[in-house]
């Protein structure tokens, strides 16, 4: 691996571009839960490591780069789970409507935040129901 002085400059630039950009615009609307994230030893835990934390430069921007932006290798939200924990989903709808609807009433009061839904099976699966 070389060290390309270069290189990590660039990506420590991206990194600035993003922050500004991409987490400002996303915090606006989804907020992280905390200002600080920290380790149990006490060190405050960055948003995102780079190799520009480390000196290393393997083609970062190209290969992996940042959370919230093409090509998503490091996540879909520019935050990842900062502003809200990640959602488990309960399947439901196997049963009749009413069997359905009653435990997807069920899981909501529970706290649930997302339903995943099974109409049928055959739909499901890809065949013609």
């Amino acid at each position: 691996m070389t060290f390309d002085k270069e290189k990590l400059a660039k990506i420590r630039e991206e990194e600035k571009r993003w922050e500004e950009t991409t987490v400002k615009k996303f915090i606006e609307k989804r907020p992280e839960r905390k200002e600080k994230f920290m380790t149990d030893d006490g060190f405050e835990i960055k948003r995102i490591y780079t190799p520009a934390d480390l000196g290393e430069d393997w083609d970062y921007l190209k290969k992996l780069g940042f959370p919230g932006e093409y090509p998503f290798t490091r996540g879909v939200y520019a935050t990842m789970y900062r502003g809200r924990f990640w959602t488990m989903r309960q399947y439901a709808g196997f049963g009749t409507a009413e069997e359905s609807n009653r435990r997807y009433k069920y899981l909501l009061e529970q706290g649930q935040t997302g339903l995943s839904v099974a109409f049928d099976l055959p739909t499901q699966i890809g065949y013609d129901s």
